[in-house]
């Protein structure tokens, strides 16, 4: 397990696990639930409250460089959204396990549209390639999950949604630099303040950037003199994901991952993104991928359980963590990889998964953790994160129980420690 840094593209909702990929094909907007119509109430006071925060706010963004004219023309019939707060304060506890999110993300539905995506764009994805260097199924792959090809962008206005988040102030520090930056790329021209539209929580454009990444990494490849990701011509907003993982070290011809078959009496506890071998010495250890070959020596890598030892395996290289810096979720790091490789013509993934179990929620995490503290398996801490000091104390568990000592934090472990 590493540390889990922000990520700089994707908002990472539900607790710091993987967004839901987008629809497979378009859907129109739900309506809103029951529960909306005291929020409505009370957001005739919060319109009041908000309309203020505006103004206090408008100084603070002349004071980073904003205009005046800019402001207005961004805040007007700016309106506290009920929705974009509604949407914040409903999300699940739960989040999908990764089978669940696998099975939407690489699709029969979204590899076919995959595909079809790719040869439709053939000749830019080639020329984006050229450039960046990064191959054009990984950069589709990302355009599938986060925003079903171009089918399901966004629709709520940026400015009010982040406005409003950023007075609503759970995360108001960090909204609130967003909204800068949203502001600053409509005084550069690259969008109006109507078109500036996407998801409630302020991401963008085909590949759903958020703006403080759209300024730092974003590329006008058509050569008109704007980067624009939001309209229907892709062509900016695939190259702006493919500069993007150029910048942070995209290897080309380096796989994200292989799926590889662990030998009878491996070692559980090299497992983890902390230890790194070369394909050879994994093969020597009887690390084979799913056809029993030893694995290219595409560089060090790692060996990666995401479901423990009942799902599959994966022997991860540099470029998973690449992949990481959009996303930091394995669940979406991984949807991303395999899709890619759909795309490509490669099979599903081979092994099953443990469909029986389920997430924990974060209550359950820390009474894990607890119960595992009491046993003698220190956690070091209740905090309710599975780090690698709570997956060696549930590795000590499971061996004292004669167990696959996988350190995998499912809701069996629980029941067992209950």
């Amino acid at each position: 397990m590493r540390s889990l840094a922000v990520s700089f593209l994707v908002i990472a909702l539900a607790g710091g696990a993987a967004a839901s990929p987008a629809p497979d094909i378009s859907i129109a907007p739900k309506p809103r639930p029951d529960g909306v119509a005291l929020v409505l109430t009370q957001s005739q006071t919060s319109n009041i409250a908000f309309a203020r925060w505006i103004d206090r706010f408008r100084q603070r963004a002349r004071a980073a460089g904003i205009r005046e004219s800019v402001l207005d023309q961004a805040f007007r019939g700016v309106r506290y959204n009920t929705d974009v707060i509604t949407r914040d304060r409903n999300q699940s506890e739960f989040t999908k396990q990764i089978w669940d999110y696998l099975d939407s993300a690489a699709s029969q539905t979204r590899v076919r549209n995959g595909k079809a995506a790719l040869n439709e764009n053939r000749r830019l994805l080639e020329r984006i390639e050229a450039r960046y260097e990064v191959e054009a199924e990984v950069v589709v792959a990302v355009w599938g999950l986060e925003s079903a090809y171009g089918a399901y962008r966004g629709t709520t206005p940026i400015i009010e949604a982040l406005a409003t988040l950023a007075f609503d102030g759970r995360r108001g520090r960090f909204f609130e630099a967003q909204l800068i930056a949203a502001l600053k790329i409509i005084q550069s021209g690259d969008v109006r303040p109507r078109d500036m539209q996407g998801s409630w929580a302020g991401a963008m454009g085909h590949t759903q950037f958020i703006p403080t990444s759209y300024l730092e990494y974003a590329v006008d490849f058509t050569g008109d003199g704007k980067r624009d990701i939001w309209s229907d011509n892709p062509a900016d907003a695939l190259a702006s994901t493919a500069a993007y993982l150029a910048r942070f070290g995209w290897t080309k011809g380096q796989p994200w991952g292989v799926e590889v078959r662990l030998p009878r009496g491996f070692d559980f506890g090299l497992t983890g993104e902390r230890i790194k071998k070369s394909p050879r010495d994994w093969a020597a250890m009887g690390v084979r991928d799913t056809s029993g070959r030893i694995v290219p020596n595409h560089g060090r890598a790692s060996i990666l359980l995401p479901a423990g030892a009942q799902g599959a395996a994966f022997m991860i290289f540099d470029n998973f963590h690449v992949i990481e810096r959009y996303n930091t979720a394995d669940a979406y790091v991984i949807g991303v990889g395999h899709l890619s490789d759909r795309i490509a013509g490669a099979g599903p993934i081979r092994a099953g998964w443990p469909r029986d179990d389920r997430n924990l929620r974060f209550a359950e995490k820390k009474e894990m953790q607890q119960l595992l503290t009491k046993r003698g398996f220190d956690t070091d801490g209740v905090d309710g994160i599975i780090g690698p000091n709570t997956i060696a104390a549930i590795r000590r568990f499971q061996s004292s129980l004669g167990l696959i000592p996988d350190g995998y934090a499912s809701f069996d472990i629980l029941k067992r420690l209950r």
